[in-house]
């Protein structure tokens, strides 16, 4: 994924809800709440899924490259348009684009 799209995220399993939104840490990661346990990489698909639904594209345009075992990742997404671009500004605002 050389032409991606590359952010930090911190995700926070066994939540009670799947969720994207607001910024984590020092350098700003977006937050990304998943149900799914730590484990077997569960919860690794699940951030896939629901950034991919956030972020309005495919769940193979996403990937983790960074941190696979860790809460803090780096994800990139590949083919990331203007209006998934500006999807991603409102969610490290914490605000929900599709309202």
């Amino acid at each position: 994924m050389a032409d991606a799209f590359r952010f930090p995220i911190r995700v926070k399993p066994r939540a009670r809800q799947n969720h994207v939104g607001g910024l984590w840490g020092v350098d700003d990661d977006l937050v990304v709440s998943v149900q799914s346990p730590a484990v077997d990489g569960k919860a690794n698909a699940s951030v896939i899924k629901v950034l991919a639904e956030a972020l309005d594209v495919r769940k193979a345009d996403i990937a983790i490259i960074g941190g696979l075992h860790n809460r803090s990742k780096v994800v990139a997404v590949r083919g990331l348009n203007a209006n998934a671009q500006a999807r991603l500004a409102m969610l490290q605002r914490g605000r929900d684009p599709k309202s």
